[in-house]
């Protein structure tokens, strides 16, 4: 009889097991814990395994039936002993290991997660022509990719766009590219077999958008139901790593990937977050391949916030964990907001350094790159991101245009704010160039080349610099037209020469002789190298 008894608890012991395996099975499937100490999910799921093992046998051994305390309790010893000894153990792990991550003692490690090095501006951000300056923000790429989609009839009813838009480099030029979507549940079912079709890629200097369309479709998406889901692959493929978000990147051929950051923690058990090497994914095929070095066609391996992060540590722990809220010298933090810019094939990103204690100015800014986290600070006294943005904004603001967030140029060797102006549909209309060092100096224009050019007269003006594109190129002639303007508070005069076909634009700010011209005269013109229907000059003679 005892040995039935016996066998009939060894059973429901079994059963027990079993179904503690199936709901974390299920579990696991959906919520994709790590099987690794530093993921805190880890915790969460441990112990939600073991409180159906235990409530399990509670309910099935008879625990329930106990006529005392004294038997519940020792019935419970007996059948949850090891599952509770287990979570106790995992429990002082966790607090041991959330104390020795924690800044107050590891301030020092904290500071060194990132390697900050001081460079030269003029020196080392070398100019970049017209063709490498991204000139989208994400808002207007994801106007332009729903747009490209509403004109492919044959896919339109049953895929939309992602909303990823990675900026990259593809063959030297700034990009944004992003797969298409199953439209819902129901068109997933009729088009999972062949996959997607095609991703979008969004020039960011001609703003033009493409469908590349694929000769076998994309199988492996952040949009997948089950197990050719990215993150449900990578987790059935690597049960031990812990991943940031996948970022969807194409190699030099055009072949789509996921790239899939794998997330270390360097400082005890939780602390100091960041990144080791890549998952790299064929969107295609599913294949998966680790990389410790990560190949150099990879733009997007350090998320914006990991590098803002570490360089917050950097610059609140330099002088220990006591002076970043008590006293706090040489404090400095990062500015709210970033953007990118591409520099020798690589993406980098930029942010603004502020004082922790005044935030209406920067000290400096860094550069990161994405891909190897290589990071440099360059110290430059000036406007706020936002100061700037208001700065560009007012110079329109009877148009009531709103700035996007600034790219960060080197304009005749003077850091510039380089922004778009938007009007109320998101639109871009104008572009703006604001001197980091002196927000004061503001120009625009309705074309980039326009925009540049007015601002280095700009600085010319301002003796910050010597306005390359004014040439000692002349014209003379009769004046045929001439008409007049106020253009931000200033007098412009329009003038067209019997012998061209175009106009000159010149300030009379800067030529006073400009303001008692009149139709018939011959004049000697000194103008710009610019082309167009509108071209800047800087001076006019009176010929008699």
């Amino acid at each position: 009889m005892e040995k039935k008894s016996s066998g009939g608890k060894i059973k429901r012991v079994l059963i027990n097991l079993l179904i503690t395996l199936l709901i974390g099975l299920v579990y696991f499937y959906f919520k994709l814990p790590a099987i690794n100490l530093q993921d805190r999910a880890f915790y969460s799921f441990f112990l939600l395994l073991a409180g159906v093992y235990c409530f399990l046998s509670i309910a099935t051994q008879g625990l329930l039936k106990a006529e005392t305390g004294g038997e519940l309790w020792s019935d419970i010893k007996k059948h949850c002993a090891i599952p509770v000894i287990v979570c106790a153990v995992l429990v002082v792990i966790y607090i041991i290991g959330s104390l020795i991550s924690s800044p107050i003692i590891r301030a020092a490690s904290y500071r060194e997660l990132l390697t900050v090095v001081s460079g030269d501006f003029a020196s080392e951000v070398t100019e970049i022509t017209y063709d490498q300056i991204p000139m989208l923000d994400e808002d207007s790429a994801m106007k332009l990719g729903d747009k490209k989609m509403g004109e492919l009839a044959d896919m339109v009813s049953q895929f939309e766009v992602a909303d990823d838009y990675t900026q990259i480099n593809y063959k030297e030029r700034p990009v944004r590219v992003t797969p298409l979507k199953y439209g819902d549940i129901f068109k997933w079912i009729a088009n999972r077999s062949e996959g997607l079709p095609a991703y979008i890629i969004i020039d960011m200097v001609t703003q033009e958008a493409d469908a590349v369309r694929l000769e076998n479709g994309m199988k492996y998406t952040t949009t997948e139901f089950f197990f050719r889901n990215v993150s449900r692959h990578l987790r059935f493929n690597y049960p031990t790593f812990i991943f940031d978000k996948a970022n969807f990147e194409i190699d030099d051929e055009g072949t789509p990937y996921w790239i899939c950051p794998r997330i270390v923690k360097r400082i005890g058990l939780f602390g100091g977050q960041d990144i080791q090497g890549a998952v790299l994914m064929n969107a295609i095929s599913g294949e998966c391949e680790y990389y410790e070095n990560i190949p150099s066609w990879v733009d997007r391996v350090y998320d914006a916030s990991i590098i803002i992060q570490q360089y917050d540590y950097y610059g609140m722990y330099r002088n220990g964990w006591i002076n970043s809220f008590i006293g706090q010298k040489n404090v400095t933090v990062t500015t709210d907001g970033y953007n990118y810019i591409a520099i020798d094939g690589d993406v980098y990103m930029y942010t603004g350094i502020t004082s922790v204690v005044n935030d209406n100015s920067i000290v400096g800014f860094i550069l990161a790159n994405q891909r190897t986290k290589e990071t440099k600070y360059y110290s430059c006294a000036g406007a706020i991101e936002y100061a700037a943005m208001s700065s560009a904004e007012g110079i329109v603001q009877y148009m009531e245009y709103k700035a996007t967030f600034p790219l960060l140029l080197n304009i005749s060797n003077q850091p510039t704010y380089f922004m778009a102006l938007k009007d109320s549909g998101g639109l871009v209309k104008m572009y703006a160039m604001v001197n980091v060092q002196q927000y004061q100096l503001v120009a625009s224009g309705t074309t980039l080349a326009q925009c540049e050019e007015n601002y280095i007269e700009l600085l010319a003006q301002s003796n910050l610099a010597i306005p390359e594109s004014l040439s000692d190129k002349t014209a003379q002639g009769k004046i045929t037209d001439i008409k007049t303007a106020v253009i931000d508070g200033n007098t412009h005069v329009f003038i067209k020469l019997d012998s061209d076909n175009f106009y000159y634009i010149i300030s009379v700010e800067d030529s006073k002789t400009a303001a008692i011209l009149s139709e018939g005269q011959r004049v000697k013109i000194f103008g710009s190298s610019s082309e167009g229907d509108l071209r800047s000059a800087y001076s006019v003679e009176i010929l008699r």
